[in-house]
């Protein structure tokens, strides 16, 4: 009996090990199974989300391109919009245009380079005189001044850009009238100073600043930006900021104008100074 003891648990060992590495293998398995759907239900998380980033990143820059063709193709559409409205003008004096722009050639452009680190800044246009440019057009945007095509080559411009401490437009505060020298601040590229401006004329923040017309290079009512702060100088008049429209940071796409008329101007004031020199 004895004897028999040993082989007895020997077989009931080996039926219990059998019976756990059975329960051990259908767990396993089981476990596998849950295992699997896990790792798949996370792979396909994680590969959508990956794959969405980058559909994301893609979209992001397919936009900016569609955004970009948009922006020269309003101002192709601008320019067309202008010529007939002058030939409609043409042919019926009483014709109201939608857009302003008696006199003016209206030419869409884009920036090819430009400076905005220092105090003299300029750009340089893809449009020369091939294209009909000419030099002291003014380059604006519907958000307001960029700057005066100061030198022209066959197939581009050299322009002083707003941006720079030389140059100022003549500009009108919508609400009181009053007109002075529109200058850029030399700081923040989304900001200008309004100067000269007298202190009888009341203005609020918020006002709308708008180009005066008094410039033969700019026609009039171009908006600029909303006025903010002022302070007196010398007692006598307001210098006031204002908030351009236009970021000049983030600028790509121009119109470039120029006054059909602006000899007639310069002759009928070259004449009065004659006169007025002449003693008559």
């Amino acid at each position: 009996m004895p004897k028999e003891r040993p082989l007895a648990s020997r077989i009931i060992n080996l039926a219990v090990f059998i019976l756990l590495e059975t329960a051990a293998l259908l767990t396993l398995s089981n476990n596998n199974a849950l295992q699997r759907l896990w790792l798949s239900r996370v792979s396909h998380g994680v590969m959508a989300k990956t794959w969405g980033t980058s559909q994301a990143i893609g979209n992001y820059f397919h936009l900016k391109r569609q955004n970009d063709e948009l922006a020269l193709e309003n101002e192709h559409l601008r320019a067309i919009v202008r010529r007939y409205e002058e030939t409609a003008r043409e042919s019926d004096p009483a014709f109201q245009p939608s857009l302003r722009g008696d006199g003016f050639k209206y030419i869409p452009a884009t920036i090819i380079k430009s400076g905005t680190s220092s105090q003299h800044n300029y750009l340089i246009l893809d449009k020369g005189s091939d294209d009909g440019v000419v030099e002291n057009s003014g380059i604006i945007t519907s958000k307001g001044v960029i700057g005066i095509v100061d030198a022209v080559s066959k197939h581009y411009s050299f322009a002083i850009s707003f941006l720079n401490k030389e140059l100022n437009i003549s500009a009108r505060i919508d609400t009181s009238g009053a007109v002075g020298p529109l200058a850029w601040d030399g700081l923040r590229t989304d900001e200008a100073v309004l100067k000269e401006i007298p202190l009888q004329f009341k203005y609020n923040p918020g006002d709308t600043v708008y180009t005066s017309g008094y410039s033969a290079i700019f026609p009039p009512d171009i908006p600029l930006g909303i006025t903010g702060e002022a302070k007196v100088i010398n007692g006598a008049t307001n210098e006031i900021r204002v908030k351009l429209f236009q970021d000049h940071s983030a600028l790509k796409y121009v119109t470039i104008i120029e006054n059909t008329r602006i000899h007639e101007i310069e002759q009928i004031e070259n004449s009065d100074k004659q006169t007025t020199e002449g003693g008559r």
